[in-house]
Order: C-alpha cells, then structure tokens, then sequence
C-alpha cells in the first residue's frame, strides 16, 4: 500500500511525497507548480519537470529536513517508528521543517502564516521540563501534537518567542527561535557557541544572532532563525532554504567529505552557479572558511552552510552551529572539508592556502590578505567579546580559556601564509 506527503510552500501545493509498498520514496512536483513560471524548485538538485523523482533523486533532499545520527534514533523511538524510515519520521515531525515547506497528510491543510492567538509563554517549571525532555524526545516528537523538525545532531526544538518569552508553537504556526540545551558529555557548550557566534558577529560575519539565558541555573542558547520574516502586519512568514548537502544531492549520513560528502572546491562551485550575488557570496564563503580554521570549528560540514532563497533569488544563508570543536580533546581536530589537502591548522601552509587557492578558483593574493586581515580582527576582539558575554549563570573561566584559545590560534593562523 503506497502512503502519501503533500508538500506546501505558503499555502500552495508543491508535489507529492510517495512511499510504496516496498518502502521506496518518490517526488513529483503538482502540475500547478510546474505551471507556475514564477515557482521556484525545492532544490538545485530537484529542477523542475514532469517525471517523478526516484528516491536516489529526492532522499538527499527530504532525508536532509531531518534529525541525524542519535537524535534521529530518539525521536523515532519516541514516535514508534523505525529510525531508517524517512517517511515515516516526515509524517510525524514534517508540520514545520527548516525553510518554508510543510509536509502533511492528505487530509491536513496548511495552516496559513499569520496567526491571530498567540501561544502561551512557558513558565519556569515548563521550560525546565522541555529542557529536561530533549534528550530522550528530540524536537519534543509526538508531544502534545507538534511536528517540528531540524537537521542536525545536536538536542534542540524550534519554538516562538511571546513577548521575548520562549513558548511552544500552535499547531502549524512559524516558530522564529531555536532552543538549544547544553550538550551533556562536553562541558561549556552555551558558553562556546555564544561567543563563537557573537564573535563572528563582531568582525563582520554575515551570521544568525544568538541570545544565551539561564534559568533555575540552567542554560540555553536561543538562536533567531534566518529562514522567518516579520512582515508589516507583525506576521511570521517562512523563507525557503536548503543546505549544500541537498542542494549537491548528498544524502545526510554523507556530509562528511571523507566519506563522499561535498568538498570546499564543491561548496564555491555551487555558490557561483546558484548565488543570485556570486562574488560576494564566495567572498564571505571565504571568510566562513577562515574563522572556521582560526576558532576550531573542525565540523563545518556541508549540512552546516546553506542557501537562502528570498524572492529577489538565492544567496548565502548567514552562518550557524559554529562551535570552538578543538575545545574538546575527544573530539577530532581534522577539519571536515581540508584546507587545501591540509587537514588541521597545524598542517596548513603557504603551499596549502596556493592549492587552497586554485581549488576554489580564488586569487591567491586575495586569499593571503583576507587570512591576515581576519587573524588580527580576531586577535584584537576575543577578551572583549568573552567579557560581554561573563554574566551570572554562565562560566567565566570557559569564556577567558576559549579566548585565550582563539586568539593563540589567531596568531597561528596569521603565520601560515608565509613563504
């Protein structure tokens, strides 16, 4: 028996998204879409076209929407299905996905953007009780009826903010935040991403802002989603997005280029093909790259960069997860796609920024001035930013360490481009 997803972009029907009953997906794109000239695919890997797409075609894309590694496990077990079936997984978490679809039954409607009720605010015994449920029930699956679902392999769940209070979402209502608890086995991860996001910011990085808070001695980070507006009439509107491994057509499981996944080279051939702006996007791609390198940021991987499809057309999305890895001896210093064949910063040098160079099709002296550049904002801006972020609740000494970190591997990085 084949089971069904319709497949909504603002209230209007995209395709289908099939199962058959051996359990191979399908998409097929509604004939209104494809008569539509001013309706965008879902993906630089699914164009436009009246054959369906077999599931070598369309996995990497619907099985990119969801939770990965052991979040994806835990939210099936809490849905009662199994791990490795993405349609099932979309049929229970799909209501609300990163960028601007939807996936429901049949028989469900889309909700539209704007909602007139707003959700109730979390108080504090409920807030630490979606605090205490993540671990065991990723995205809060199956609880209380919501469908939320993001990529990745961190603990997190999409929700509103009421008044700059964290509330869950009604049902089909745009959430505008992610709540992310700390990771338990790697001490001081709120502190680490906060200041590497708010250090990003600080030296000109196109980048989602991020707000860590506290309560009952608990931390969390809220980061605003890219992927929402706010319109005149104060309504929440979702803006389409994808990540380079289901643009590249790179199933999740893939995103790591020693295992197939993409590869820098691959990342700015793809900005230059599909960027509404190509050369400012490759240019901050370029700089992403750097301050990758200089704050240990070894898991930039291709499902860690993203394009964002406004109406004026695509561009780079602002960045996100950035994370000090290296803080974390368990965890491995190679970088996720190397730095021309150069794996770790301490590997990296002048020959390595040349083939760094030619591989992505970028002048070498623009890549030598941009690493310089960087390197000393960097050095000059970690305490401050660190001591911005030195508030009650969270770890003074994590933020000075990974400062001092930081800016070491500044100082580092500054040297490579030498001769």
């Amino acid at each position: 028996m084949s089971r069904a997803l319709l497949v909504w972009w603002e209230g209007k029907l995209v395709g289908e998204l099939t199962q058959d009953r051996h359990g191979e997906l399908g998409f097929a794109y509604s004939e209104g879409w494809l008569g539509d000239e001013n309706a965008q695919p879902l993906s630089a890997s699914l164009p436009k076209r009246e054959k369906s797409f077999s599931r070598r075609e369309c996995r990497p894309f619907f099985g990119g929407l969801l939770p990965e590694e052991s979040q994806r496990d835990a939210a099936a077990q809490a849905l009662g299905v199994s791990s490795g079936n993405d349609f099932a997984l979309l049929d229970g978490l799909g209501g609300e996905v990163a960028g601007a679809l939807q996936l429901l039954p049949p028989e469900e409607p889309p909700r539209e953007s704007g909602f007139d009720s707003q959700a109730p605010p979390l108080d504090e015994a409920d807030l630490i009780g979606v605090l205490d449920a993540l671990p065991t029930r990723p995205l809060l699956a199956g609880a209380g009826g919501l469908r939320l679902s993001l990529a990745g392999a961190q603990s997190k769940v999409p929700v509103v903010l009421v008044d700059g209070e964290v509330a869950l979402p009604l049902s089909g209502q745009p959430t505008t935040h992610i709540l992310k608890p700390p990771i338990a086995r790697f001490p001081g991860t709120t502190e680490n991403e906060a200041f590497v996001m708010r250090l990003a910011a600080d030296i000109g990085l196109d980048v989602a802002p991020v707000e860590p808070r506290v309560i009952s001695n608990r931390q969390f980070l809220l980061v605003e989603r890219y992927d929402r507006s706010v319109g005149a009439d104060h309504r929440i509107r979702r803006i389409h997005q994808e990540d380079f491994c289901q643009a590249l057509c790179v199933p999740p499981e893939l995103k790591y280029a020693e295992e197939g996944g993409p590869t820098l080279e691959g990342c700015f051939r793809l900005l230059r093909s599909v960027s509404l702006y190509p050369a400012r996007d490759v240019l901050k791609l370029l700089d992403a790259v750097i301050f990758n390198l200089i704050v240990g940021n070894a898991d930039a991987h291709g499902k860690n960069f993203s394009i964002l499809y406004h109406k004026s057309g695509p561009r780079l999305a602002p960045l996100y997860d950035l994370l000090a890895t290296v803080a974390y001896p368990e965890l491995s210093p190679r970088l996720a796609m190397k730095v021309g064949k150069r794996a770790t910063l301490a590997e990296l040098d002048a020959e390595g920024w040349a083939t760094f160079a030619s591989g992505t099709v970028l002048g070498l002296p623009l890549v030598r001035r941009r690493v310089a550049e960087i390197s000393q904002t960097i050095k000059t801006r970690t305490e401050e930013v660190a001591c911005t972020l030195m508030c009650p609740g969270l770890d003074a000494e994590v933020l000075s360490r990974l400062a001092g970190l930081i800016a070491d591997r500044a100082e580092r990085c500054a040297h490579t481009t030498r001769e």
